[in-house]
């Protein structure tokens, strides 16, 4: 049987990874941290191991064994993190990892990026693919800028004979996730907020359909080569007119001026200097300008990658948080859903 060690397994991603691991008969060992809560995988039988990628280590011990390591663990909430403690965990905590896989003797390594590392789309080139790089200053996006850099020591670890895979997933949506990345925006449509956006618009991809990427990748993708696992390239009005049908409310939005955007970014780098607790970062601020768009079909054409359509991703993370009182820990109260019929 073979056996996998996942970082990061009680976040979203993770989770959804190891569902689809287990769902195929592998037996998985999930890295956590004491603290690190457990309501994602809670309904899954997995081997926990405590450690921390900081750890050198804790991950020794956690690679007993292993044949696949999935590297999902990252700090992806950049907002509300200090820029050292972004690049520590992002690239320090990757090249921990790696090094730990590679005493191990692990088969195959499959690293999870982000299509951040990627910049932002170049003149003349609407849709992203695996050839760009990282154009933006690293001061305005370091989590990207982080992402980046650790790909780059997934690259070194292979030329010293890891067998590793860089996956790259876009904006995610769906069930389990715990840490309300993208599920944020479904809260705050659920609570009516009046949003502003600019034009606009990103990548969205169903977290089950990422996991079975990464799963794709241990199985048949080519070592040193990056894959970015896209799914719906959408404009900022039409994922939350979706998001809003989904959830049976108004679609609550004001479109920004682009010109107001180095403005309200510097608002926010204020902010967080004054100590207060940001609900962005200010890159994500200056890229919600831009058309983040993504071109996927590397990873559909070797990998199989599938995109179910936006609507389901955000109905299932709707009757996941409903089902389980998530939505009542963000202080919004819905009437109970209705019983099964007989």
């Amino acid at each position: 049987m073979t056996r996998a060690l996942i970082t990061g397994c009680t976040g979203g991603l993770g989770a959804n990874l190891a569902a689809a691991l287990v769902e195929r008969g592998v037996e998985v060992v999930g890295l956590r941290r004491s603290t690190s809560p457990g309501a994602a995988v809670d309904d899954l039988e997995l081997a926990f191991c405590t450690g921390d990628i900081l750890d050198p280590a804790s991950l020794r011990q956690a690679m007993d064994g292993v044949d696949w390591v999935f590297h999902a663990a990252a700090i992806a909430d950049d907002w509300h993190h200090p820029r050292e403690r972004i690049y520590e965990v992002n690239v320090e905590g990757t090249r921990n990892v790696l090094a730990a896989a590679l005493e191990a003797g692990v088969r195959r390594f499959v690293y999870t990026g982000s299509s951040a590392a990627l910049g932002k789309p170049s003149p003349g080139k609407p849709l992203m693919d695996e050839a760009d790089s990282f154009n933006l200053d690293p001061a305005d996006f370091p989590y990207g800028h982080s992402k980046h850099l650790a790909e780059q020591v997934v690259a070194e670890f292979v030329t010293r004979g890891l067998d590793a895979v860089s996956v790259l997933p876009t904006a995610l949506m769906g069930p389990r996730d715990l840490n309300f990345i993208s599920g944020e925006l479904l809260v705050r449509v659920v609570k009516r907020q009046l949003m502003p956006f600019p034009r606009g618009g990103l990548n969205y991809a169903d977290l089950r359909d990422v996991a079975a990427g990464h799963v794709a990748a241990a199985e048949q993708g080519r070592t040193g080569e990056r894959y970015i696992l896209g799914g719906h390239n959408l404009t900022h009005r039409e994922a939350l007119q979706i998001i809003a049908a989904v959830a049976n409310t108004p679609a609550r939005a004001v479109t920004l001026p682009h010109w107001l955007l180095p403005v309200a970014a510097d608002l926010v780098s204020l902010g967080q200097r004054l100590g207060f607790r940001m609900p962005i970062e200010r890159g994500r601020v200056l890229l919600s300008g831009e058309f983040m768009y993504y071109d996927s079909s590397k990873a559909r054409r070797e990998l199989g990658l599938k995109a179910r359509p936006f609507a389901e991703s955000v109905r299932d993370a709707y009757d996941w948080y409903r089902a389980r009182g998530w939505f009542a820990r963000r202080g919004i109260h819905l009437e109970p859903p209705p019983p099964e019929p007989d």
